[in-house]
């Protein structure tokens, strides 16, 4: 979007390696943060919805940094469940922020399970000055920090006002199919228009300059010839496109992730890869990059001969998408967001849900999936081979969801 204003991630895109077509497996906190740090799909580690505690018996992208002699780090929002701290998961350190949404004032913060603590300040900001001192005291040690900001999460009209100010009420054009009537207005989905979409991007720009702080304070330790950094995101947020909002959706404002991996003297300069990845694919790739070992039980693929060496991406005709419950979710089952499970691939997205399939978009001709050919006959044959592909997917997940090629 040219009205946004993000000078250092499109710096970091600019001078880095990014994927155009990176997928949010299942764009929820816990499920998604579950599948980042054990590489596994959402039944092999039992965070199928959020506020299900990961098991830290698990395999993590932790413990395989850890062993291969990193000191280790998790900074930020956790919501892994009850714990308030990472270090059994792999982390030597370990600050675990609570309350987050709120992004002011009110969040508090664990460090290595100790009692918490609830600052005053924008949360964000206060996260990377926990990651800069982290990063400080590390000296000659090699590192491995995942700092895991809230923003821009709801609440959406808490940004610094400074970020706000850049954003005045109306001044963002909605996308094209942008159709919220006004009978969401009372319901779950209702924070959509003015000025909660304003708001999003200036939490947005705020981060940018988190990430400014970041790749500034690795220039001044001369580290940039030897550190990579890498952006992303949990999921998206619909905004009213197709009349919802907030995530837990197949539609592409939901499961759309950015994904930039940036470092000076090891990753190319202004390469955008249309390979199709997901965040299964984050562990090994992550690994990769550093040339270690991916944990045991990984079922993603490693993409990091793609970024360093320009090599054909992974043999992958989808994505696996998914909304597997909503038990914990706000409102929990009354939550109007669909149950599904579903396939992206690098031309169409298809899911279906316990009644049967739900859609089919062909997203090179209809980008903002305004066209539902899911009943069209002209797309049985499309339609088939998507079912199959979903069908085998299910089975590799060890998901129980009986798809439509199966009935």
């Amino acid at each position: 979007m040219p009205q946004m204003q993000t000078p250092t991630m499109d710096r970091m895109a600019a001078e880095g390696f990014s994927f155009r077509q990176c997928v949010s497996n299942y764009p929820v906190c816990s499920p998604y943060r579950a599948i980042v740090m054990t590489g596994r799909w959402p039944y092999q580690t039992g965070v199928i919805d959020n506020n299900i505690p990961l098991d830290p018996a698990l395999p993590t992208v932790g413990k395989a940094f850890q062993a291969a002699g990193y000191r280790t780090g998790y900074i930020g929002k956790w919501h892994l469940g009850k714990g308030n701290d990472a270090r059994p998961f792999g982390f030597d350190h370990s600050i675990i922020w609570a309350g987050t949404n709120t992004h002011y004032d009110k969040s508090t913060y664990f460090k290595d399970g100790e009692q918490g603590v609830t600052p005053k300040g924008y949360n964000a900001t206060l996260m990377t000055d926990q990651a800069l001192a982290f990063m400080g005291a590390q000296g000659e040690q090699p590192y491995f920090l995942m700092l895991s900001l809230n923003p821009p999460h709801s609440n959406f009209t808490d940004a610094p006002p400074e970020k706000l100010a850049l954003y005045p009420e109306g001044s963002l054009p909605f996308r094209p199919n942008y159709r919220l009537p006004k009978a969401e207005e009372g319901s779950i989905f209702a924070k959509n228009g003015s000025p909660h979409y304003e708001g999003y991007h200036a939490h947005i720009s705020a981060v940018d300059d988190e990430l400014a702080r970041l790749l500034a304070a690795i220039a001044r330790a001369g580290a940039a010839e030897n550190t990579i950094v890498v952006y992303s995101s949990d999921h998206g947020s619909m905004h009213g496109s197709h009349a919802v909002g907030s995530k837990r959706q197949p539609y592409e404002e939901s499961v759309r992730i950015p994904l930039i991996i940036y470092g000076a003297g090891h990753v190319p300069r202004g390469v955008q890869h249309d390979a199709l990845i997901g965040a299964i694919d984050m562990v090994p790739t992550l690994c990769g990059l550093a040339g270690i070992p991916a944990p045991e039980g990984c079922a993603g693929k490693d993409y990091s001969g793609v970024v360093m060496n320009g090599e054909i991406p992974p043999e992958r005709d989808a994505q696996f998408i998914m909304h597997i419950a909503k038990d914990n979710a706000s409102k929990g089952n009354a939550h109007p967001a669909p149950i599904f499970r579903g396939v992206r691939t690098a031309r169409y997205t298809y899911a279906e849900g316990p009644e049967g399939p739900m859609c089919l978009f062909d997203n090179q001709a209809d980008p903002y999936q305004m066209k539902n050919l899911v009943g069209e006959g002209d797309y049985a044959t499309e339609r088939a081979a998507l079912q199959r592909q979903l069908a085998v997917w299910l089975k590799q997940a060890d998901d129980p969801f009986t798809s439509s090629a199966n009935r």
